[in-house]
């Protein structure tokens, strides 16, 4: 066997290594996000220790430690995993350049569909953890914040498209409103409209009181 079949069979078996040991590690830290998201639901924030998340996990107390540094880290990976299942950054900051207005409307329709849909949990443990930590409490404001600049930042992209006298901040608050979770909350959960339905809806209505007709 010569020498470079040799240095090809041991990189392809380190490369194999390396992507195991990287699922392996995504799989607990998956472990530790959904043990925490329940015990944080059940127990509250204050109240869940890492010791207990751990234990829930079937992890060590030092695993949880080494990939998430606090409780707080936890609470971060839980939000993180919520935005990436609903794909509402991607929407605000990444949408496909060429996509029309209305494209961009529906997408933001969509997942905002998806972030409420989803995000009932997730809500809850906020504002349980915010009402008792202060850095908690800190993170969902900034949190909050983002969520208004990242509007100003989809209004800006459609700013050459918005209707008479509406300008691009004027826009984004309208979007930062018409996309609260108490909206979908009165429509969806109290007025039992679909999920489907809200959606329509939503992307309608952002449609007509934004875009130049």
């Amino acid at each position: 066997m010569s020498i470079g079949i040799l240095q090809l069979m041991i990189d392809v078996n380190i490369e194999a290594k390396t992507t195991h040991r990287k699922r392996q590690a995504q799989v607990t830290r998956n472990m530790i996000v959904a043990a925490a998201q329940a015990l944080f639901l059940e127990q509250g924030y204050i109240c869940t220790t890492i010791e207990v998340i751990a234990e829930r996990a079937g992890v060590a107390v030092s695993t949880v430690y080494a990939i998430f540094g606090s409780k707080r880290g936890i609470l971060r990976a839980i939000r993180d995993s919520w935005h990436e299942r609903t794909h509402i950054r991607e929407v605000i900051y990444n949408s496909r350049p060429s996509a029309s207005p209305e494209e961009l409307l529906d997408k933001l329709a969509e997942a905002t569909r998806r972030q409420w849909e989803l995000g009932a949990e997730v809500t809850a443990i906020y504002t349980g953890a915010a009402a008792a930590d202060p850095r908690a409490a800190a993170e969902l404001t900034q949190a909050l914040a983002g969520r208004r600049e990242g509007m100003q930042s989809f209004a800006k992209r459609i700013e050459s498209h918005l209707r008479a006298g509406l300008d691009a901040t004027r826009a984004a608050a309208i979007l930062h409103a018409m996309c609260m979770p108490e909206i979908f909350d009165e429509l969806v959960r109290h007025a039992s409209w679909s999920p489907d339905e809200y959606q329509a809806w939503l992307a309608q209505t952002l449609k007509r009181n934004i875009l130049e007709t």
